[in-house]
């Protein structure tokens, strides 16, 4: 239960103060031997602890989504296969999986989505790193616009959605091969651009590594750059600067 929930019964009185002053002195993880849940994530940053599920031992990924749905009810996870999913969804039905972005979720109904974040890819075979940060972006509470297929081998394919992208409160960009598309959409709008690099492309892109290099080098202001595929740390960042914009 988030504090604000808390809060909230209590003033319409039901639940007393002595139970709410019980939650509030808990510590602020749960020890479950293997792993502590930062069960006041939320409190301090706004956003509530995600499972990073690849390399997890089954008993150990069941638990922790099982204790995270009870205290928040809801959980995200990213990097899941479907071997785990299909475990997740024996104990917790809710659960639905993306097979594109790998991401295993529980999510609140009629959750409300404000500002605008656009997530563009150079090519299809961005789409899986792109999915993982517009989902995470999503699941934070951001509407989210894809633009996929723009990369600057076809411009034209980026101009004809210009406007779209310049409306955005921040623009994700995520590209592989020379990972030029984040450069040229940071000449082309005011917002903060995030640049994902991709492990897309042929021997000399090195699994991303050239890319990660041009992003790093742009000559484009307001570039920032995540880690090779990392679309998560993506999304979380432009929900921030989304939510900072939208004034909340």
């Amino acid at each position: 239960m988030q504090a604000r929930e808390i809060l909230e019964q209590v003033k319409e009185g039901k639940l007393s103060v002595e139970e709410a002053e019980r939650y509030f002195r808990r510590q602020p993880f749960e020890e479950l031997g293997y792993a502590k849940l930062d069960s006041h994530r939320e409190l301090r940053s706004g956003f509530p602890e995600v499972v990073y599920c690849s390399g997890k031992a089954d008993d150990h990924l069941l638990s922790i989504y099982r204790k995270l749905y009870e205290e928040n009810g809801e959980v995200f996870g990213t990097r899941a296969d479907e071997r785990q999913y299909e475990l997740v969804r024996a104990a917790l039905p809710q659960a639905e999986y993306d097979k594109v972005s790998h991401i295993l979720k529980i999510e609140k109904p009629g959750r409300a989505h404000i500002g605008k974040i656009a997530v563009c890819t150079a090519g299809t075979a961005d789409i899986r790193v792109a999915e993982e940060a517009a989902q995470t972006a999503e699941y934070f509470g951001a509407r989210v616009e894809r633009i996929y297929d723009v990369g600057v081998s076809g411009l034209h394919r980026l101009l004809a959605k210009l406007e779209e992208i310049q409306s955005a409160n921040c623009v994700i960009a995520a590209a592989g091969m020379e990972g030029a598309l984040a450069s040229v959409i940071g000449g082309l709008v005011k917002n903060p651009v995030i640049a994902v690099p991709t492990s897309v492309g042929y021997g000399a892109s090195m699994h991303g590594l050239s890319a990660l290099l041009t992003m790093i080098n742009s000559c484009a202001n307001g570039v920032a750059v995540v880690n090779i595929d990392n679309g998560y740390g993506a999304g979380y960042m432009a929900a921030q600067i989304n939510r900072l914009a939208e004034g909340n």
